[in-house]
């Protein structure tokens, strides 16, 4: 390869990766990831290790300084930091991010000649440890980003880490196909199988209704996040989410978002949750609130105040938003980011189904939608509730991101949702990942729609994504099997 081509290949990568946004939402261009992805392994395919990582690196930070940069709202608008501080916490998890991207392509070009086969796979196991690496963040994982296209309808069979070996194993097809015009067969058996595999999964069914539709009503308070945890503006929270409820008194449910309340039990007045009770009628209430005590542990929950349904308490916290990993070493964070409650405890695993309208429900709390093997866990629950306050990110493109990565968990357990979110983006989700209602952000609303229990568990909620993981490996095997029978001499 030429100097001017090898110096050229960074810039190339990170143009592929600045490209990847945007085929996730809000502008689901998801035909975006197959060229950015294909373009990715051209670059890798036929240069040397350290080129490759280089290469991988660079890709990582188009694909993440596009996708993630509103971390830098989170940090600094909300979290108190100055400029340069928010600046340099997003610019490190951008580049922490770009590890694994970079790692892939190490990987691919380690196991030898056979790159096209080694790339899906090394990518997926990636993927893989992004999801739970230091506690995991898997945000703008491959997968999310055919919410809307074909391969879609590989996540209630593989979840969203074998909708990514799709895509990833289609881009190195189309590679093949260019680089290595001579022989297509295989190229083109892959695609074939590929899409059509999608095409044969559209439309199925993986569940089934358990029950009549739900009326559900979810709360959109749209507090400001300045004003959330305000003392000053408690008593008029607590009275707009009231006089909410009361118009809502005949829906079967009524959803509040994530810490609606902002306070503990104990430090709201007397006699406001028999008030709720009396405002809303027949209809079952679930409020996203802090519970516990002050002096002991607590936690970020969702509870059910109108009948014994249980409390559902956050088990995968925030790192620094919600817990301080290290505190001892490093607890002084918390002053400085001055982040309101920020000590949770985790309400740890196997806890049961809230029971909510005759129905089990499976809850989550906001970033928790993130992990698929931990929304799995409720695939008995006839639908799902997720509260969140995206506040946090402001008017960027994290919230419509956020709604796409719950709509793939619908799609995944074939399980409708329920996210009652403070500004947006409050939707209702069936069991096929569509929204079926959605409310407009940054708007003071509730917001009406319909929710069918489903029963059936699909393949995913059965297996998770072992089979998919296996797959990688194999995959990856599989090359080095392959190289090693091309540059091992033949005795005889």
């Amino acid at each position: 390869m030429p100097p001017s081509s090898r110096r050229a290949g960074p810039l190339l990568a990170a143009l592929a990766g600045g490209a990847m946004p945007l085929a996730y939402a809000p502008f689901g261009w998801w035909p975006v990831a197959w060229l950015a992805l294909a373009a990715l392994f051209a670059l890798g395919r036929f240069v040397s290790t350290r080129e490759a990582a280089g290469r991988g690196f660079a890709f990582g930070l188009g694909w993440f300084g596009g996708g993630v940069h509103w971390i830098f709202i989170s940090c600094h608008r909300y979290g108190n930091m100055d400029v340069a501080s928010a600046t340099a916490c997003t610019a490190l998890l951008v580049a922490y991010l770009a590890l694994f991207p970079a790692l892939a392509l190490y990987a691919a070009r380690r196991l030898g000649g056979a790159f096209l086969l080694a790339a899906p796979g090394a990518f997926g196991l990636a993927e893989w440890l992004r999801s739970w690496l230091l506690t995991g963040f898997p945000w703008l994982a491959p997968g999310y980003s055919q919410i809307d296209g074909p391969l879609g309808a590989y996540a209630p069979l593989a979840g969203v880490a074998g909708v990514g070996l799709a895509l990833t194993a289609a881009a190195a097809a189309l590679v093949a196909l260019v680089q290595s015009p001579r022989k297509p067969g295989p190229a083109l058996l892959t695609l074939a199988l590929i899409g059509g595999g999608a095409l044969s999964l559209q439309g199925r069914d993986w569940s089934e209704p358990a029950g009549p539709a739900l009326d559900v009503a979810l709360l959109q308070g749209n507090v400001e996040q300045q004003m959330k945890w305000d003392p000053a503006h408690f008593e008029a929270t607590l009275a707009q989410y009231l006089e909410l409820t009361a118009a809502q008194r005949d829906a079967d449910v009524v959803i509040w978002p994530e810490n609606a309340i902002p306070a503990l039990p104990s430090e709201v007045p007397d006699g406001y949750f028999d008030a709720v009770r009396a405002a809303a009628g027949r209809s079952a209430v679930l409020i996203g609130m802090p519970t516990g005590a002050r002096d002991g542990p607590y936690y970020n929950a969702i509870a059910q105040i109108t009948a014994p349904g249980g409390e559902y308490r956050k088990r995968h916290l925030v790192p620094f938003g919600e817990y301080v990993p290290l505190k001892r070493q490093i607890g002084p964070l918390l002053d400085v980011l001055a982040v309101p409650m920020s000590d949770f405890a985790s309400g740890g695993a196997g806890q049961a189904l809230l029971k909510v309208a005759g129905n089990p429900v499976a809850a989550s709390v906001c970033y928790e939608i993130l992990f698929p093997q931990e929304v799995r866990a409720g695939a008995a629950a006839g639908w799902l509730v997720n509260v969140s306050n995206d506040a946090w990110f402001g008017d960027s493109i994290a919230p419509p991101q956020h709604l796409d990565i719950a709509r793939m968990r619908a799609r995944e357990l074939a399980r409708p949702i329920a996210r009652a979110t403070n500004t947006g983006i409050t939707a209702v989700i069936d069991a096929r990942g569509r929204v079926t209602a959605r409310a407009a952000p940054f708007t003071v609303t509730a917001l009406r729609g319909q929710i069918v229990p489903q029963r059936g568990l699909t393949p995913f909620a059965r297996y998770g994504e072992a089979p998919v993981i296996v797959l990688c490996v194999a995959l990856c095997a599989l090359a080095w099997r392959r190289t090693r029978q091309k540059t091992t001499p033949i005795a005889g």
